[in-house]
């Protein structure tokens, strides 16, 4: 996909609705089986895993993300995807454009980026110096490194402590899932997985 391709796409993605971009089925997730199964996390329906239908131009094993409805589509057939509900940046944060998944870690560790700190020394001043993985770590339980020729965009498709986050634009930049969720697409996506974040 060229400069230009990607551009036109980008300028007419606002004027198709979500049936016209992706065709969703019927919602597959079920309830607990007993009282003794994990609690489902604080999120819409919509939310959940589900798979739908989508055009046949997304190809198998790629992932595409449509900031604006907050949801990330793992192709995982021709003509076939699995949704996810996600968090994204902010207005201004919003990472948009091509990249390919270049590192995947399970707990990663997390250190705020310098802009990051500038713009709100009072949350993430305390953290310059980085923070181990674990439950308490903003990036969750795993995270997928989104690369651009080869370099670190410092964008990463990640789980959450703040699961109620999702189907909002709070980050700063980074794509958001729950942390049960983005544990099985990281299962299921290898290191160059094309990313495309609408």
């Amino acid at each position: 996909m060229n400069r230009r391709h990607l551009l036109t796409t980008l300028a007419a993605l606002p004027m198709l609705s979500a049936p016209a971009l992706l065709r969703a089925q019927p919602a597959t997730m079920a309830a607990p089986a007993s009282a003794t199964a994990a609690p489902l996390p604080p999120i819409a329906p919509q939310f959940f895993p589900t798979e739908v239908s989508v055009r046949s131009e997304f190809a198998p094993g790629s992932i595409i993300v449509v900031s604006q409805q907050f949801f990330l589509y793992h192709i995982i057939a021709p003509r076939k995807a699995v949704r996810y509900g996600v968090a994204v940046g902010r207005a201004e944060l919003v990472f948009r454009g091509q990249a390919e998944v270049g590192r995947k870690v399970e707990w990663p560790s997390w250190k705020p980026t310098p802009e990051m700190i500038a713009r709100s020394p009072a949350r993430y001043a305390r953290y310059a110096d980085g923070m181990p993985g674990g439950p308490k770590n903003p990036l969750g339980a795993r995270a997928l490194y989104l690369y651009q020729n080869g370099r670190d965009t410092a964008i990463r498709i990640h789980g959450t402590t703040e699961p109620e986050s999702i189907g909002h634009a709070v980050s700063n930049g980074c794509i958001r899932m729950v942390n049960e969720h983005v544990m099985a697409l990281y299962d299921a996506v290898p290191l160059g997985t094309p990313v495309m974040v609408y």
